[in-house]
């Protein structure tokens, strides 16, 4: 596969489904750069990023934040905050075992 090649799936993380792109080598042994996106954007933005970064070997993760794209969008405005969405990064990364994050 093309490194530069965006892969996508969705992953379960704190209680939402979140869509998530991908390019570069997959697994624990890539440095991973993950990209997050403002607003109003979604991984998109981060396409020319992650495959001049795939190209040289860093694993590249650019998710849909909550409610954006592919990501679930809860109904209550409060599951919004800054605590929910960084909450969010976490079990993301967790989920795709990234511990060595740049």
């Amino acid at each position: 596969m093309d490194a530069a090649a965006v892969r996508h799936r969705t992953v379960e993380a704190n209680g939402i489904s979140m869509h998530v792109a991908e390019s570069g080598p997959d697994g624990d042994g890539a440095p991973a750069v993950v990209f997050l996106h403002g607003f109003p954007e979604l991984w998109y933005s981060w396409r020319h990023q992650m495959a001049h970064l795939a190209a040289r070997g860093y694993r590249c993760v650019a998710p849909d934040l909550r409610g954006y794209g592919g990501t679930a969008a809860p109904p209550d405005v409060a599951s919004y905050s800054a605590f929910h969405v960084v909450g969010d990064i976490v079990a993301l990364l967790d989920a795709l075992g990234i511990h060595n994050k740049i």
